[in-house]
């Protein structure tokens, strides 16, 4: 996320010039990712739409927002703030796949695999795998052997086939590699994503 600047507000009355401190952007969107971790959807959204409010400039950088949006149901706006956040981050992965299950949610996965983003070179493994899963053009199954030893590589394919398979319709195989991605050997590879995992089995 770009650093967002501080700044206060001038609240002027009739009767006398009250100045007070407005909370930071930066306070504010610290506290929109706690909730989100704790599994407080609608104040997490909240606080992120408050911070797009306080620094407007910081919304093509807020990908959490997305994320957020989706787990509150809002997949039309979760979908614009992916292809918002495209114009700063145009060669990840993460976000098309974001896109694709906003889209998927709010019309179907086939229109969602036709809307796809582009995206550029990510080298992180096993990313060029599960991009092409959400095209249709490789399996679950190996994106999950191009994962290999790698611990963050694992994560990432359990998490992102989890997902995909929920999508496209098998709820129940999803669901396995979604708890195996929010699994705690995996807590400090997948940092917020892993937060992200743990939220999708609360929220199903």
């Amino acid at each position: 996320i770009r650093m967002v600047r501080q700044g206060v507000l001038v609240a002027l009355t009739l009767a006398s010039v009250v100045v007070r401190a407005e909370q930071q952007p930066r306070e504010v969107l610290e506290r929109a990712m706690a909730d989100f971790q704790a599994g407080r959807i609608l104040e997490s959204v909240a606080g992120f739409d408050h911070v797009v409010t306080l620094e407007p400039a910081a919304a093509p950088g807020l990908w959490q927002r997305g994320i957020a949006l989706f787990y509150a149901g809002r997949f039309k706006d979760c979908r614009a703030q992916f292809e918002l956040h495209r114009t700063v981050n145009p060669d990840d992965v993460e976000n098309a796949a974001w896109h694709f299950l906003c889209v998927a949610r709010a019309e179907s996965p086939e229109v969602a695999r036709t809307r796809i983003l582009p995206v550029g070179p990510d080298g992180r493994a096993p990313m060029s795998e599960i991009y092409w899963m959400f095209q249709g053009k490789t399996t679950p199954a190996q994106v999950i052997t191009a994962s290999g030893a790698n611990t963050a590589a694992q994560f990432y394919a359990h998490l992102y086939v989890g997902l995909y398979l929920e999508a496209t319709g098998d709820a129940a195989a999803g669901i396995d590699h979604i708890k195996q991605a929010a699994s705690p050997r995996y807590a400090s590879a997948g940092g917020y994503m892993h937060d992200v995992a743990r939220v999708h089995l609360r929220a199903r």
